[in-house]
């Protein structure tokens, strides 16, 4: 049996008489989320995080990606502007369709900022439990909060992580609303993930065969968010995981990681580990742009594992629609569809998408969201 730091009642790992919902307002209270665990000096895994073994399916943070001749594909952006646009394009279509996630490589953003945004993510987790308490909301109306488990209360088991969530979606929170250890670093990361998002949104629109302003105009990756996870060294990795095994709701999503690996995709019915590239953007396409590329660009599902090394540090920024268009009706683009193609979805607004995906319990059990907005016809 592990105690929670500052509690009395222990959490134990089996018995008939393990109350959840009790276990986790406790490790809630202490605001020191899962790396306050590993502080307290817990060996074991506590059973408010042990997953049912259906999570835990094919779990292992060593599947050898390589071994089989399978490998995330890496995008060099480099001439993406003038003499390599054309191969810059149809390598981004090739990946979208067959892989939904790519690497990209000669981006523009500095290796500087890169690392400096993950160590300032990283640093604003490993500070005194006291001093990041202060932090700790699950205000969604908060631009800046610090938690553990967004779902935590939702969820059959938590994850093994815990995460600092930036608001950019109406342009960058007041800096007093962010800690002064993360914001320089991310506000300035921020600023180039900007200039990034324009160039993909203008090179995916023509890897879909578009004019390359189409999907800048239809507002469709206008709002960014940036969730930042830190997943601790685990004592027990294979009763726990990361990230449940999920797709996102996004249009497209934009990760930067470190080199500590742990994310995982599925790929021809298996998991292939992502290997970390240094100085690589990881960017994968979302539900959102499969519905509306009709399926001809692919929203994968991944996890991230728990391991024993560590700690893996991530940033990924969410690309969806603004405010003002969330309430817009999306469905497929008319240009991609014919008697060939007809329509597989049927339109709906990203608020309605994404209110689904969280009531639906994608994030909490791996079910995707996508079929539930199928015409009847392609069922």
């Amino acid at each position: 049996m592990q105690t929670l730091p500052g509690h009395g009642e222990p959490i134990t790992c089996s018995g008939p008489h393990y109350d959840r919902a009790k276990e986790a307002k406790e490790f809630d209270e202490t605001k020191a989320g899962v790396k306050g665990l590993i502080d307290s000096g817990v060996t074991k895994v506590p059973r408010l995080f042990i997953h049912p073994p259906q999570n835990l399916h094919n779990l292992s943070p060593d599947t050898d990606g390589a071994a089989t001749g399978l490998q995330v594909p890496i995008i060099d952006m480099r001439g993406y502007q003038d003499s390599r646009r054309e191969d810059v394009v149809n390598d981004l279509c090739r990946a979208s369709e067959t892989w939904g996630f790519f690497q990209i490589i000669n981006h523009g953003i500095p290796v500087n900022v890169m690392n400096g945004t993950l160590e300032a993510v990283k640093q604003f987790h490993e500070q005194p439990e006291g001093v990041k308490r202060e932090w700790y909301s699950r205000d969604n109306a908060k631009k800046f909060r610090y938690y553990s488990n967004g779902d935590l209360f939702r969820s059959k088991a938590a994850t093994w992580k815990d995460t600092v969530y930036f608001d950019f979606s109406s342009g960058a929170p007041d800096p007093e609303a962010v800690p002064l250890i993360c914001r320089e670093p991310v506000f300035e990361y921020e600023r180039h993930i900007e200039k990034l998002k324009k160039s993909l949104s203008e090179l995916l629109s023509e890897a879909l065969g578009l004019d390359s302003d189409y999907l800048g105009d239809i507002g469709c990756m206008e709002s960014k968010r940036f969730v930042s996870h830190y997943y601790p060294i685990c004592p027990e990795p294979e009763l726990t995981i990361g990230t449940i095994n999920h797709s996102d709701a996004s249009f497209l999503t934009l990760l930067l990681q470190n080199h500590h690996g742990g994310l995982q995709i599925r790929h021809q019915n298996q998991w292939i580990d992502v290997c970390p590239v240094p100085g690589a953007i990881l960017a994968n396409i979302g539900d959102s742009m499969q519905l509306v590329s009709n399926d001809k660009f692919k929203s994968v599902e991944h996890r991230v594992v728990a391991r024993k090394a560590g700690p893996r540090v991530s940033v990924a920024c969410f690309l969806v629609p603004g405010e003002t268009q969330k309430s817009k009706p999306y469905g497929p683009i008319k240009e991609l569809l014919d008697e060939d193609n007809p329509p597989m979805y049927r339109e709906t607004t990203f608020t309605e998408y994404f209110g689904f995906y969280l009531s639906s319990g994608n994030g909490l059990n791996g079910e995707s969201v996508l079929p539930h907005f199928r015409v009847s016809e392609s069922k």
